[in-house]
């Protein structure tokens, strides 16, 4: 299923699904005049092709009191180290996202805190006191003003 290519009609079960997880296929099938089996179907080919990964609950970061999102940049000791540095920075709840780079850093990490002063202590404590990384640059980001996924 690695090849299948999607259609208009998946785009439209992919845009109302983004637009809302929890819409039932009886409405999508009315909503497309198709029937319910066939938005089960293509739900479940997109699934396998890996198209759909999963559903999540959104949630308001701030709301629960993370009012400060930063991107740390850092620099390993050396390349062999990410894979031993990744497992530590799982361990940390505030770190959300990882990637592994190209460019300036090895790996580029989105970290949640309550405050400035939660930063320092995740900052200084927890990802500077792994010993593999080098050094670190933090970037706190003032506004999310675009935040979106793919559109298919």
């Amino acid at each position: 299923m690695e090849n299948y290519q999607i259609d208009n009609l998946d785009k439209q079960i992919l845009h109302a699904l983004m637009d809302n997880a929890r819409t039932a296929y009886a409405e999508l099938a009315k909503r497309f005049a198709v029937s319910a089996g066939t938005i089960h179907v293509r739900v479940e080919k997109m699934k396998q092709a890996g198209i759909i990964t999963g559903t999540q609950v959104s949630i308001n970061a701030k709301q629960l009191g993370y009012d400060v999102c930063c991107f740390i940049g850092i620099n390993l000791n050396n390349a062999r180290d990410y894979p031993q540095t990744l497992l530590h920075l799982k361990e940390l709840e505030e770190v959300v996202e990882a990637y592994y780079t190209t460019g300036n850093y090895s790996i580029f990490i989105k970290v949640m805190t309550r405050s400035i002063d939660h930063l320092q202590d995740v900052l200084i404590n927890k990802i500077q006191a792994i010993e593999a990384i080098q050094s670190t640059e933090t970037l706190i980001s003032l506004q999310n003003p675009i935040s979106r996924s793919v559109m298919p």
